[in-house]
């Protein structure tokens, strides 16, 4: 599974901000599908990632929930599982970098992280007719819920 240990770079941070970072951007490409962050970070983020998508690619309850605790969000987690992994025409090698300009402030050289794959932004067909058989949980009805009756206190006299 994906761990931070397999990252030799330690990107001037400590460990528990290391894996934030790495967590968070892997979260923004999830979500967005391509990030624009410095060389070293993007190098560091391309071996997790692509390890994740290759867990989702497999498929299964256990591997989701084992993307999902390496993801910030369980939005992200279910987006690489129900939109991404299904659109990958491919056992490997998921993710391509592509240098950006560097950036004006420092000249850090930049680097764009996005999919191989065209991923498109909809559901594939048997994802949609799945989640349309599916019916949304409704929420109690006020009768049904019960509220707290204020303590009575009774003052000595």
């Amino acid at each position: 599974m994906a761990t931070l240990r397999s990252i030799d770079r330690k990107l001037s941070r400590q460990r528990d901000q290391r894996r934030v970072l790495i967590k968070t951007l892997a979260t923004q490409l999830v979500e967005h599908h391509r990030v624009t962050t410095s060389a070293p970070k993007a190098k560091a983020l391309k071996p997790y990632v692509e390890r994740l998508v290759s867990q989702a690619v497999k498929g299964g309850l256990a591997r989701r929930r084992l993307v999902r605790a390496k993801l910030d969000t369980a939005q992200a987690a279910n987006h690489l599982f129900d939109l991404i992994a299904p659109q990958m025409k491919r056992t490997s090698g998921f993710l391509t970098h592509q240098k950006s300009p560097a950036r004006q402030g420092d000249l850090t050289p930049m680097t764009t992280l996005n999919f191989v794959d065209s991923i498109a932004d909809e559901l594939p067909k048997a994802a949609a007719a799945k989640a349309k058989a599916t019916k949304p949980r409704s929420k109690a009805s006020p009768a049904t819920t019960t509220k707290a009756k204020p303590a009575t206190t009774k003052a000595k006299s």
